[in-house]
């Protein structure tokens, strides 16, 4: 029999002759591999209850929606270099002494056709398990993750995660979530809809910007918009995800990844758009040269800019704040 009381915010059980004592708010150093449409992503951090303190990060473009949204199938190469870096990471993490390593996988893994192909090469690589997470699952964490900033929690909040293959957009006040859907939208799936030359046309741009004026108004506000509506008080928008951390390091001309520094940065919609004319006018070797913008990310970021443009000018906003928190950080309290 087995019994269990609370003292002085501590448990103490006993148990099989054993007895023992353990804090609710004990921290655990945790570890989540994110396998996205465009990179993996590397969160070791240390974990007491809602608290989150990033101990490592790192990021690795394997681009697992290369030549995907044709056929829906995810390519031999990709898998192969995807499944790699998840090993290369999963190392990493248990020399940082993780006492777990958590390994999801979103848009392009759930769209497959063949994901097997990906969970099987990973679980070879390095001995874990994949979860596959469904766009309402990585919706719902977006939230849990970005409002863990106390700040965060005490407004209304449109959250917009742009992701490789999908973007989720979350309405939610504190620990209520009044809309979050994820779209198929995505940096990745954009570029391959809409090939380019080097540098773009102005006829290129104007086809794929047209085609998300009409995405936005069709798809995304005749759900949003009754939920917005029923929100009391000012609405901020929030963004998450690589997008936002890559302009908010060309704003502050960062080489690096940065948290402290990209965190709570706020881009007005007069800059997201100079950013975007700039970058849709350059070719490709001139992108890679831009002070704060990663080399391997000098493409993506022409469909990431123009969607949170457009984002911002179908429905009224005058600026973005940049989160650092979002999916990992809720994987991890999970």
């Amino acid at each position: 029999m087995q019994c269990r009381a609370k003292c002085n915010n501590f448990h103490f059980g006993f148990g099989g002759g054993v007895s023992y004592f353990v804090s609710p708010m004990q921290t655990i150093r945790r570890a989540v591999i994110d396998v996205g449409t465009n990179s993996i992503k590397l969160l070791v951090a240390d974990v007491a209850g809602r608290d989150v303190k990033p101990v490592l990060e790192e990021s690795k473009q394997t681009r697992l929606g290369k030549d995907f949204y044709e056929t829906h199938r995810l390519q031999p190469e990709s898998v192969a270099h995807t499944a790699a870096a998840v090993w290369e990471f999963a190392e990493i993490a248990r020399e940082k002494n993780s006492s777990s390593i958590r390994v999801i996988a979103t848009s392009a893994a759930r769209d497959a056709k063949n994901p097997t192909d990906l969970t099987s090469a990973i679980e070879r690589a390095s001995g874990l398990k994949t979860e596959i997470i469904s766009g309402v699952r990585e919706a719902e964490w977006v939230f849990q993750g970005v409002t863990t900033d106390l700040e965060l929690a005490k407004t209304p909040l449109l959250l917009l995660d742009v992701g490789g293959g999908s973007t989720e957009f979350i309405l939610g006040h504190g620990a209520k979530k009044n809309f979050a859907h994820s779209f198929p939208l995505g940096t990745v799936r954009l570029l391959e809809k809409f090939p380019h030359g080097d540098p773009p046309s102005k006829s290129e741009f104007a086809s794929c910007r047209d085609w998300l004026r009409k995405f936005l108004h069709g798809e995304v506000r005749p759900q949003l918009e009754p939920a917005l509506k029923n929100e009391t008080g000012e609405i901020r928008l929030v963004g998450t995800g690589g997008t936002t951390s890559i302009l908010a390091r060309m704003l502050k001309k960062l080489d690096r990844f940065d948290r402290e520094k990209i965190e709570r940065t706020i881009l007005s919609f007069e800059q997201i758009v100079a950013n975007r004319n700039n970058l849709w006018k350059l070719p490709l070797v001139e992108r890679k040269e831009i002070p704060g913008l990663p080399k391997l990310r000098a493409d993506v970021i022409l469909t990431g800019a123009l969607i949170y443009e457009t984002v911002m000018e179908e429905f009224g906003f005058n600026e973005l704040r940049v989160s650092t928190r979002g999916l990992r950080f809720a994987a991890v309290m999970d």
